[in-house]
Parts: structure tokens; sequence; C-alpha cells
């Protein structure tokens, strides 16, 4: 999922747009989670990146989402990039 999300609109307030950016990740993570694993890898994990726009994204935790989604409501940012990219996860046998 790469999508930058906007803010403004003329008819919703903020509340709800931070609301459906949150429900939109959280959906698109729980549908990767809940695809089937190839053989040899343990579980789904992700890259995430975060920022004002493409340009400037950071990389993330996947547990940081929700804290910068509610950092752009605070700074009233008009729009920000996310980006949550499924990869494979093989759990080291230490």
């Amino acid at each position: 999922m790469k999508k930058t999300i906007s803010l403004v609109h003329e008819k919703k307030i903020l509340a709800r747009l931070i609301e459906g950016a949150k429900h939109d990740v959280k959906k698109y993570i729980k549908r990767e989670r809940n695809k089937d694993l190839p053989e040899g890898v343990d579980y789904w994990d992700f890259d995430c990146k975060y920022g004002e726009n493409e340009a400037n994204a950071q990389t993330i935790h996947l547990s940081e989402i929700n804290k910068y989604i509610d950092e752009a409501e605070k700074q009233e940012l008009k729009s920000f990039y996310i980006e949550v990219i499924a990869k494979h996860g093989v759990r080291s046998k230490d």
C-alpha cells in the first residue's frame, strides 16, 4: 500500500479523516496477514514509511503508524504519505 492521504475535505471533519486513514492501514495489514505463507516463511513482516510527501518519507516501525498519523493531525497537515509493504519474515533460531 502506497498512498498519499488527504486531510482536507469540504464535508468531513479532520477526526473522521484520521480515523479513516487508520482504518485503511489496519485493513490492509489484516488482509496481507491472512494470505497463505509461502514455504519456508514463518510470518508476514512489513516495511513502513511515513512522511509529509513521498520524497521525504522515512522508515518507521509498524507499531508506530498510529502515532505518526496522530502527529499529522496535531500538526494540521493537509496530507501525508504512508507506505506499508508486506515481506516474508523468517525467525532466527538462536
